[in-house]
């Protein structure tokens, strides 16, 4: 197995921190690895936010959930959809008879494709470098509450917030969360339904959990996760940037 392969495998999410900061040389490497990552039509459809300043963190532990290990960690990036660059330069050539459309749900999806390609890409840069990173999907909600915060114009929009640091010892000797199996996961040459409706088998295998368990552990994996509050807020606030981009008339 080579090194990449090696760094891809023993990668896990890490919460609690070196009280130690990352090196400007090191930070460095991992934007620059971001930037390399995959993008559409090579237009880089998003803006990373490195967030320095520890007030600013300190409010988006809070407004990310309530998880005071962001304020913590030694490096914040906020990865933005942005296609405020692109269409404000395509508006350059507007006239009567060449019309500019104004960026829609298609344009959306395609700067998210770029948004997580780039993010994904410094994740796998720190770890190859010895630095831990989490993912904080709770960017997504209160969308208007980020927008001023972070003072993004139109047709950009908080994606993705990833945060950095040197795990601490207990941390990175952590155990990894189990996946499910490759076999359930991957299906050739379209969608397997049969294999799709193992659902409830593949998380008792994954889990390890006896028959009479699994409906106690589904209510309480689904009161957390997709019953939740934040889940709710996070379609809302999905659903708002949308309707945003929408209303937008230049």
């Amino acid at each position: 197995m080579n090194e990449v392969i090696q760094t891809i495998m023993a990668r896990k999410s890490i919460r609690a921190f070196e009280p130690r900061e990352i090196e400007p040389e090191q930070k460095g490497a991992i934007l620059q690895a971001a930037l390399r990552a995959p993008t559409a039509g090579n237009m880089s459809l998003y803006t990373i936010l490195d967030i320095t300043d520890q007030s600013l963190k300190e409010r988006l532990s809070e407004t990310c959930d309530h998880q005071p290990f962001i304020g913590r960690a030694p490096m914040v990036l906020v990865f933005c959809v942005d296609y405020y660059r692109w269409y404000h330069c395509f508006r350059r050539l507007e006239s009567e008879d060449y019309p500019v459309r104004k960026p829609d749900m298609g344009d959306f999806l395609l700067a998210f494709e770029d948004v997580m390609a780039a993010a994904q890409t410094a994740v796998l840069a720190a770890e190859s470098l010895g630095i831990g990173s989490c993912y904080i999907g709770d960017i997504l909600e209160n969308y208007e509450i980020h927008q001023e915060l972070l003072k993004l114009p139109q047709y950009v929009a908080p994606v993705s917030m990833l945060v950095f640091g040197y795990p601490m010892p207990g941390q990175a000797k952590r155990k990894q969360t189990p996946r499910f199996r490759l076999e359930d996961m991957v299906h050739e040459n379209g969608y397997c339904a049969e294999r799709a409706d193992r659902m409830y088998e593949m998380i008792k295998e994954r889990e390890g959990k006896a028959e009479e368990e699994m409906e106690d552990y589904l209510r309480a994996f689904c009161t957390r996760k997709w019953n939740s509050d934040f889940s709710v807020e996070m379609s809302r606030s999905a659903n708002r940037i949308l309707e945003a981009w929408k209303r937008i008339q230049l």
